[in-house]
């Protein structure tokens, strides 16, 4: 049985994922404003920072994996709070612990599995700035602000889009590194779609209502946080020791819907050239 961080326990996919690998027999540090092993505030540098070293000395040296459920929706006032929990927190979370996750692999023989919560308002969401997602993943609070000053009532909504597709694309590019796959360790994200949680069900009995409603769902309806916890065990486990860098939607189809031609694509030709030194670097 394993030891696994989770971070957002208290409610939500968080707690379904936590409940799902007690009943699987694993134990799990679990992380959040309240109700868990660690209580501490991931929107600041010292909450996170506090965070970090208290899942280590609970871990003694062992973690077989961790799950960055916590996250904070569209809420309007609160954008650079959202870049902090969405964004900033996962990458500084699981940089702290990657040396861990990484002597467990080397000591169990088997691969650390690590589960990121992203979203589909990556890729449904239209319009997210560019510039917006650079200042994410270059650390640029000051752009960020500025960027955000421009859409007004809309800020909300593509400061969580850009959180999530910053952390998307960090968790990419971090993936396949010598430094995690090559590692033995397995990082991948999962993005749900409209899952029924207490996030959703505040925005439900808000003004955001009617648009939330006429969002196409194929399958129709919203999902269950059991769902998404039910795959997020699947990526932790052993049949996942194949799955790297990827991002898993479980939408009902939503993501599909808007994007059933323009996704998978084909890369331009141009960009053979930094493949080539990608894997040239990778193999060295």
């Amino acid at each position: 049985m394993g030891t696994y961080a989770v971070t957002g326990s208290a409610s939500g996919m968080g707690e379904e994922v936590t409940a799902r690998l007690h009943e699987a027999g694993h134990r799990t540090i679990t992380v959040d404003l309240r109700d868990a092993d660690v209580v501490a505030d991931l929107s600041t540098p010292e909450g996170r920072a506090s965070a970090a070293q208290a899942v280590l000395d609970l871990a003694d040296g062992t973690l077989h994996g961790a799950v960055l459920a916590a996250g904070l929706g569209p809420t309007p006032g609160r954008e650079e709070t959202i870049a902090q929990v969405n964004f900033v927190a996962p990458t500084e979370l699981l940089t702290a612990w990657r040396d861990v996750l990484a002597k467990t692999a080397t000591v169990t023989g088997e691969s650390s599995k690590v589960v990121v919560y992203g979203s589909n308002s990556t890729s449904v969401t239209p319009g997210i700035p560019k510039a917006l997602v650079r200042s994410l993943l270059k650390d640029r609070p000051g752009t960020r602000r500025r960027v955000l000053r421009l859409f007004g009532s809309n800020a909300p909504a593509f400061a969580y889009g850009a959180s999530k597709l910053a952390l998307s694309r960090w968790v990419r590019n971090t993936a396949v590194t010598r430094e995690w796959a090559g590692s033995g360790i397995r990082l991948n994200a999962i993005a749900p779609g409209a899952i029924m949680t207490p996030l959703l069900q505040a925005q439900l009995d808000g003004p955001e209502r009617d648009r939330i409603e006429t969002f196409p769902v194929p399958v129709g309806g919203y999902g269950d946080a059991g769902q998404i916890a039910d795959w997020t065990v699947f990526m932790l486990s052993p049949a996942a020791d194949f799955l790297c860098g990827s991002v898993v939607y479980v939408d009902g189809g939503t993501d599909a819907w808007f994007r059933a031609d323009d996704w998978p694509a084909s890369t331009s030709m141009l960009a053979i050239p930094r493949w080539l030194r990608r894997a040239k670097a990778f193999n060295r």
